[in-house]
């Protein structure tokens, strides 16, 4: 079960990263911190080719 929530967890980060989501909405969302979610996804999501958002980007 924990290998399905896993897989259910990153598919969903990586559809609200490509929705333009922050990574302080991804985290609050999943009640983790904002490093937590970034150390967690970011290696994945840049190899994936997610635009991620930096601090400061403004949602177009």
């Amino acid at each position: 079960m924990r290998r399905l929530a896993d897989q259910l967890e990153d598919a969903a980060v990586e559809q609200a990263m490509r929705a333009g989501w922050s990574w302080p909405q991804v985290s609050e969302a999943l009640g983790v911190t904002r490093q937590a979610v970034h150390k967690k996804h970011a290696k994945r999501l840049i190899a994936a080719e997610v635009k991620l958002r930096r601090r400061g980007d403004e949602r177009v």
